[in-house]
């Protein structure tokens, strides 16, 4: 029998073990976002009561995009030299010290833990996909929108509660964000049986060839990239769109969670009609089509169109962040091709998330305006779609004479 049918076989045999698998899946999943989202609702807070300036303060959201960037790549490395589950868990360990850290009333801990918090989420964001495509190579779609689900729904929670636990605990913001270091040990808990299943990481694996290469590769990335782009253009800018024309800061905010919870179902719904198809372009092209359309409605200025127009935006953002995490699983043949497709897209891809704020913040500056920023996040969208339509192919990233390039997936049945 083979290693992989034994780790199989002894995980099967573990009481419930598959559930306690499935439960340390969304656990992580849920750390991966609140972390960073419980920062922006009292940004203004920590700046006053630290006296930092505004650019720096701006770092707090920065640092962690930086991290994802720097330390995705070499995720699929730890991976094969110490083993999938003991690296999860170490990165959740690294996140809980990240959190630690970052609560301790000294600056240079707060910069401190939001680096090691952000290296910490960066692991898990690489490697949490490959997982699944290991565990659950027949159910990836729904796996996969669980898991994205689980994100994002406690990103938009924590925005919700962060200001309420902060002026309701006596260690205020530092407290607000010292809490969520109690979601990271419950992770922890579910991921100990899970280093109990040691899986043989090096022999079995292709760790040939370079997705550097391979066009499909390139293009999954820059669709990542884009998605990721919109999305913190959209929460770093739209309320200040949304108050230009209009509406109230406490209304603008509103909108803007009513933009993270029209994401949810939209997530785990593509995630799960793309998992049932070979080929996943027309859900692209229903992505930017919802896209397109959120944007057209802030184009137009009409402030009774601003809720349906959020709610498209929301709509197109979850759909295409459902694509973009499930085609690192879809496009490879093996767990450990997907790590390294999931490291390099998220590399590059949230470098351009981290330029995307400051760039349209800077673009205002100067134009005064937000009518040039919606137009250009609508060619944003079509961009997506460019690659959207390589990305979304029945094509995958195989090795060949050392070097990844892309190969036809025959049409499940």
């Amino acid at each position: 029998m083979t290693s992989k049918g034994n780790i199989t076989k002894k995980r099967a045999s573990l009481p419930l073990g598959i559930w306690v698998l499935i439960l340390g899946i969304i656990f992580a999943g849920a750390n991966l976002r609140a972390p960073l989202t419980s920062v922006g609702p009292i940004i203004e807070t920590i700046r006053q009561d630290t006296g930092m300036s505004h650019t720096l303060a701006g770092m707090l959201t920065t640092l962690p995009l930086l991290a994802f960037a720097l330390f995705s790549p070499l995720a699929p490395k730890i991976s094969r030299r110490v083993g999938l589950e003991y690296t999860l868990f170490g990165a959740l360990l690294l996140l809980v010290a990240g959190i630690i850290i970052r609560s301790i009333p000294y600056i240079t801990a707060l910069f401190i833990g939001t680096a090691v918090l952000g290296i910490a989420i960066a692991l898990c964001n690489v490697l949490l996909p490959s997982l699944i495509k290991r565990e659950f190579p027949n159910k990836v779609g729904i796996m996969t929108g669980i898991y994205a689900v689980s994100m994002n729904l406690w990103a938009a929670v924590a925005s919700g509660i962060t200001i309420p636990i902060t002026e309701g605990v006596e260690f205020g913001w530092r407290g607000a964000l010292a809490c969520w270091v109690l979601l990271s040990v419950i992770s922890i808990v579910f991921w100990i049986p899970q280093i109990r299943v040691h899986h043989q990481t090096t022999s079995s694996l292709d760790t040939g060839g370079s997705l550097w290469h391979s066009r499909l590769a390139w293009n999954v990335t820059f669709f990542m990239g884009l998605q990721s782009t919109a999305f913190y253009v959209v929460v770093t800018w739209l309320p200040s769109i949304l108050q230009q024309q209009g509406i109230s800061p406490s209304g603008a905010g509103w909108l803007l969670s009513l933009t993270q919870f029209a994401s949810l179902p939209a997530t785990l719904i593509v995630s799960i009609l793309a998992g049932r198809f070979s080929n996943q372009r027309w859900l692209v092209g229903l992505s930017v089509i919802f896209l397109l359309l959120g944007y057209a409605g802030l184009f137009s200025g009409i402030t009774s169109l601003a809720p349906l127009s959020v709610i498209l935006i929301g709509v197109g953002i979850g759909s295409a962040f459902g694509l973009a995490t499930l085609f690192f699983v879809l496009r490879t043949h093996n767990a450990h091709q997907a790590a390294e497709l999931s490291g390099m897209a998220q590399s590059v891809g949230y470098l351009l998330a981290a330029i995307g704020p400051t760039l349209f913040g800077f673009i205002h500056d100067v134009t005064h305006n937000w009518t040039i920023l919606l137009l250009i996040l609508g060619l944003g969208a079509c961009l997506l779609f460019i690659v959207g339509m390589e990305a979304g192919s029945s094509n995958f990233v195989t090795t060949h004479q050392g070097n990844y390039r892309s190969s036809t997936i025959k049409k499940k049945a």
